[in-house]
């Protein structure tokens, strides 16, 4: 498994870029071995363990590129060569379905996410969130809302609560989920939302503190896969996302997944 900054690979003119891929297929079923992956960035965990237990059940290559959802989709419009798409909402799947873009009937929900309130201190988030309303913190962090699901559903949480705009001089965004739980760790923010996944692993619970937000106010956040472009190595990935032995490495990271 690798993973690749698909930044270069845009990078490339569109022409070179043609050419490059046109000369990767003509050297034949080798080359289909290797499957480019768009994934976004709270199912980084998951996604890695469910691509090493694929590569060595198979023998095909999966190079990961983590982002934000929103900022995928912009990608995939503009002609990245990725083979699947894992976003962290419906909307942008659901997109590219309605644009052509993707095998047909290759959409499917992979995961249902949930959102948390942390921070690693111990002492500092309670069990209900109250410390939002107390005040007791400089820096919030939160996903861009316009671009990541789980930006999106932390305001959401917080106009619920009334404190959307009471908070917005405190609160720092990330790019992305992943951007934001690193604003997080590093102590750059004293707390934030981030995806229950990257604070919970199959061998531990959260450290410091956490609030797991009830579902009831935020929009359920269901996540979707696409297969973008038909290689038998791809096509063999995707069945091996839905397959019992992936669902449950999925569960161990945290999700909920589609049939429980």
């Amino acid at each position: 498994m690798r993973f690749r900054n698909i930044e270069t690979i845009l990078r490339k003119p569109l022409a070179a870029l043609l050419v490059a891929i046109t000369l990767a297929s003509a050297q034949g079923p080798a080359m289909a071995d290797e499957v480019l992956v768009a994934v976004a960035s709270n199912f980084t965990g998951a996604i890695k363990a469910v691509a090493e237990r694929f590569e060595q059940d198979t023998g095909h290559e999966v190079v990961l590129s983590f982002g934000s959802t929103g900022k995928h989709y912009a990608q995939i419009r503009h002609g990245a060569p990725y083979h699947a798409f894992f976003a962290a909402d419906v909307k942008r799947p659901q997109m590219l379905d309605d644009e052509g873009r993707i095998v047909p009937g290759s959409r499917f929900t992979y995961a249902f996410g949930e959102l948390v309130l942390w921070s690693p201190d111990a002492e500092l988030v309670d069990a209900g969130g109250g410390i939002l309303a107390q005040g007791d913190f400089q820096r919030l962090a939160i996903a861009n809302p316009r671009l990541a699901p789980y930006g999106a559903a932390a305001q959401q949480v917080l106009e619920a609560r009334g404190l959307w705009d009471a908070l917005q001089p405190r609160v720092v965004r990330g790019e992305n989920i992943g951007q934001a739980y690193q604003y997080v760790k590093s102590g750059a923010a004293q707390l934030g939302f981030v995806a229950y996944s990257q604070v919970r692993t199959p061998d531990s619970d959260p450290s410091g503190s956490a609030w797991v937000v009830p579902e009831e106010l935020y929009t359920p956040i269901e996540q979707q896969a696409v297969l973008l472009k038909d290689t038998p190595a791809a096509r063999a990935f995707m069945d091996y996302v839905r397959s019992k032995e992936a669902a449950d490495i999925i569960e161990g990271y945290g999700y909920g997944v589609a049939g429980e």
